[in-house]
């Protein structure tokens, strides 16, 4: 079935009805949708009145266990970009293209004008959009033991100003709920500290967390969306405490039980500087009914960075000079990075491998293309007595001089790139549909030309000096020199079409390549079947 673009679901069950039909609910309308799904809960309106009046829910621990519910049952299609909508009055930034309702009680005719009559009421929707009634076997109808009245619990606590911070990272499922608890607890203004810059620095899979210019745009459309009445200022957070400590005007901090201690610390500074304590509002984490070995028990940003490698991160290169087979991977990381284990596992499963480093070698040889002109750039003294080249000696001389480096380059590279591109023929002749070449240079050299996508690998700073320390032999101050004389994760990163990282077992390693292995012969077979 095609999909029609962002829509509107209208949901007039009662709230505590929503926890059973949720995951049915956003399972009929997430089929229908591309772009944000946007949920209006009404409980106990109806759509065949002459004139549905909107109005915002009930805000009691009713509707957080509503949201909890539909957030939930979103985090688990993993797709779906679902907003409950707390509060009608502003046009959608994302403007529906369907309404979609879960009432099947009265005639198809009436329902759909009710439908479209409250969409424009609410938030400007155009009165000629498609509107849908989804199955009514999705719905039950009237619970026996509950009515709408039923919903009027006790309300929640309300607070003019109110504070929360986060990385909000790939805004998720948990994120989405502790927001718009937020939402519902304030009354004028939303204070949200946006983690950037050293916060991030010991983050999981840090490189992977999108910009903060991205991260702050996600957050202001969602929260405007959400609850359009209140006033929004997003601060970057280069500390833990950001203006939660330092502003008069606010009262409430929203925190789960895993940073209710952060909120405490935030009291006690409060106090130093002579401010009142804030209220804090524990919201409970969300589980992540989906989570693996090595990701957290909840939702949590980390995991959805964790499910990302191995899958394409950026479309392939389109260049039309480059052949369309073999399919060329460049595969690079820094030392240390596990980048050869990688290429192992990648030639297990058929790929023809390509080692850079060997080849960069055989260019050395006496004999070899560039032997006579690096001895002529850099002198005898960098011969040993058999006349062969001490890369070691060499080295020294490159090493910390970008002129001298630059020169040695000039030689060398141009001259493993030929010899790669021969490599790549005889693959070729060989009926491989794959080919790995393996070259910790490949971004440096500039030798993604030579590529249809950029494989990274990844690890963090101090287990790659840890690596380096035990596998070479070298002083923790010499690994961490070497590691930081090359380019950075995040560089290499933003080059990258998949990005992998062997900071874990190496049976995780295993699953993230063969996963990466499979989709890209998924890639392959439907660009072969165009």
């Amino acid at each position: 079935m095609s999909r029609w673009g962002p829509g509107l679901l209208v949901l007039t069950a009662p709230l505590r009805s929503v926890s059973r039909r949720a995951a049915a609910a956003l399972e009929a309308a997430a089929g229908l949708v591309s772009g944000p799904l946007y949920v209006h809960l009404q409980p106990g309106l109806s759509l065949a009145a002459p004139a549905p009046v909107p109005a915002a829910p009930p805000a009691g621990p009713e509707l957080l266990r509503a949201l909890a519910a539909l957030y939930g049952a979103a985090a688990a299609r993993g797709d779906l970009d679902l907003r409950v909508l707390l509060g009608p009055g502003r046009r959608l930034a994302r403007p529906p293209r369907v309404l979609l309702a879960q009432e099947p009680l009265g005639a198809p005719g009436p329902l759909r004008r009710g439908l479209r009559l409250l969409a424009s009421a609410a938030y400007g929707c155009c009165p000629g959009l498609p509107a849908l009634l989804l199955d009514p076997d999705l719905d039950s109808g009237a619970d026996p033991d509950l009515d709408p009245s039923a919903d009027q619990d006790s309300a929640l606590p309300s607070f003019s100003d109110v504070v929360v911070g986060g990385t909000f990272d790939r805004l998720h499922g948990a994120h989405r709920l502790l927001l718009s608890a937020c939402c519902l607890l304030a009354q004028h203004r939303l204070v949200a500290g946006l983690a950037d810059g050293d916060l991030l620095r010991h983050k999981v899979l840090m490189e992977l967390i999108e910009p903060y210019e991205l991260r702050e745009a996600k957050l202001r459309e969602f929260l405007e969306d959400v609850k359009p009445s209140l006033r929004y200022d997003i601060v970057p957070l280069a500390d833990p405490y950001g203006p939660s400590v330092t502003d008069p005007n606010l009262q409430c901090l929203v925190v789960s039980e895993e940073t209710r201690r952060g909120g405490e610390a935030v009291n006690k500074k409060r106090l130093e500087n002579g401010l009142p304590e804030l209220v804090l509002y524990e919201i409970l984490l969300m589980k992540d009914p989906d989570h693996t070995q090595n990701e957290e028990e909840k939702i949590s940003s980390s995991s959805l960075r964790h499910r990302l490698l191995g899958t394409l991160l950026r479309p392939p290169r389109q260049d039309p000079a480059l052949p369309s087979h073999p399919y060329v991977i460049g595969l690079t990381g820094g030392t240390g990075s596990g980048k050869s284990s990688i290429a192992k596992l990648l030639g297990q499963l058929g790929a023809f491998l390509i080692d850079a480093d060997k080849l960069g070698h055989a260019v050395y040889v006496p004999g070899g293309p560039a032997y006579e002109r690096v001895v002529a750039a850099f002198g005898a003294e960098i011969l040993n007595e058999d006349g062969t080249i001490n890369r070691k000696v060499l080295g020294a001389k490159v090493f910390g001089n970008e002129e001298r480096l630059k020169s040695l380059t000039d030689i060398v590279w141009p001259e493993i790139a030929r010899m790669v591109k021969e490599q790549i023929r005889e693959a070729d002749a060989q009926g491989k549909s794959v080919c790995v070449l393996d070259a910790a240079v490949l971004l440096e050299a500039g030798w993604q030309d030579m590529v249809h996508e950029v494989w990274t690998t990844i690890i963090p700073q101090e287990e790659a000096v840890k690596r380096i320390v035990a596998r070479d032999g070298l002083s923790e101050e010499a690994a961490r020199s070497r590691v930081q004389s090359q380019m950075t994760n995040s560089q290499r990163v933003e080059q990258a079409q998949v990005v992998l990282c062997t900071l874990w077992e190496p049976e995780i390693t295993r699953k993230q390549v063969e996963k990466a292995w499979d989709l890209l012969q998924q890639r392959l077979s439907q660009e072969r079947s165009k």
